[in-house]
């Protein structure tokens, strides 16, 4: 059974930073691709980052590169977000996914991905 369970959300102020930990289970790792979207009140969701790890390929939206970056431990089997000069604007439910390594990260970002976290809360006060 696939398993993704994301932790390290909370309250953070403006300009800080949090990283978010996605840990995966039920799949061989490698050979997967993991995402992170996001959700704010009343939006859409929207992806935010994805790493592939059998080839290393990573894909950041617009407004997060620079501020944000995506790892993989193949170790531990998680993957990070590193998030830093947080803004307001990107408070959300982060929620992190999971497909089978094989359309660009960029595809699997815009059109969804197969398996999801339950989310976790990032907060960004003003």
């Amino acid at each position: 059974e696939v398993q993704l369970v994301e932790s390290g959300g909370g309250l953070v102020q403006a300009g800080g930073s949090l990283r978010l930990s996605c840990a995966a289970s039920g799949f061989t790792f490698d050979d997967y691709a993991i995402g992170w979207f996001r959700q704010a009140p009343g939006e859409e969701r929207e992806g935010v980052s994805c790493i592939d790890n059998s080839d290393g390929g990573t894909y950041y939206r617009d407004s997060v590169k620079g501020r944000f970056t995506i790892s993989s431990d193949n170790a531990k089997n998680t993957v990070y977000l590193q998030m830093n000069s947080l803004k307001p604007e990107d408070t959300a439910v982060y929620y992190c996914a999971a497909e089978a390594a094989g359309r660009s990260p960029a595809t699997m970002v815009e059109y969804g991905m197969d398996y999801w976290g339950k989310g976790i809360l990032v907060t960004v006060s003003s």
